[in-house]
């Protein structure tokens, strides 16, 4: 088991559990959080998700290179189909899951473990997390989306330098530049991502929804085309009980 999951009322946390392997993503990780997510997205008892990696060194190393190496040496086909259709079929399932997802980083999320930090919509870091792009030095681009997201959400030249360099950099800095939400002590990091979880499920499951599919999107489109999105994701929401409950306390206060 690679992958486990843990209910606390509306909230799951769902861990990356390869500890003695920095939490890497193999091929059957990847497979089993994808199947994690698709229990959690059937159960509406969970309105909120917490990823996080086993340990304190590492949310996730990335790539588990053995397995990459194997992929690889099939050649191109071979490595597109197990490797890179894998990795963006996890990142986008993350970016475009109907549940808000709280990526808690408790340590290192590199290469694939920093394009899933991309791919969540919320994250928090430890302090002594970093986070690093280091497919150059194995001669590739970033191959789970990074390529694209990480510029799109941080800056082109402040993406590029992570991507051209492989350098890694530390919370602050990824804080700093927009890639998490915040930064806290290593012993609050779990506590800190359920009170933001909390915070969000107090609102009504379809007006989150809405929320981040508004958001996701129409983040890359035209300012027009976005409103309309936005237009389309607000009338979804008008014949449902989230609205008349809401309108109805505020009338009453």
């Amino acid at each position: 088991m690679t992958v486990r999951t843990e209910r606390d009322d509306h909230v799951v946390t769902i861990t990356l559990d390869r500890e003695p392997k920095l939490n890497a993503l193999d091929h059957p990780t990847i497979d089993a959080l994808l199947t994690a997510l698709d229990r959690v997205e059937a159960d509406d008892r969970v309105r909120a998700v917490v990823l996080t990696g086993a340990g304190h060194r590492a949310f996730s190393a990335g790539a588990d290179i053995p397995s990459l190496a194997g992929s690889i040496a099939g050649g191109p086909e071979r490595a597109l189909r197990e490797f890179v259709r894998r990795g963006h079929a996890l990142t986008r399932r993350i970016e475009e899951f109907p549940k808000p997802v709280i990526v808690a980083v408790n340590g290192l999320a590199y290469g694939g473990g920093c394009e899933i930090t991309e791919a969540a919509p919320l994250a928090i870091a430890a302090e002594h997390a970093t986070f690093a792009k280091p497919e150059v030095s194995l001669g590739f681009p970033p191959p789970f989306g990074g390529s694209q997201r990480l510029p799109r959400h941080v800056g082109r030249k402040r993406g590029l330098e992570m991507i051209l360099t492989g350098d890694p950099i530390p919370a602050v800095r990824a804080a700093e530049i927009g890639l998490v939400n915040s930064v806290v002590p290593a012993d609050e990091l779990l506590g800190a991502a359920h009170d933001l979880a909390g915070r969000i499920v107090r609102h009504a499951p379809t007006a989150v929804a809405a929320c981040l599919r508004a958001v996701t999107r129409g983040i890359n489109l035209s300012i027009d085309e976005g409103l309309a999105v936005e237009a389309a994701c607000f009338a979804a929401t008008v014949p449902t009980d989230g609205v008349r409950d809401g309108l109805r306390r505020f009338l009453e206060r």
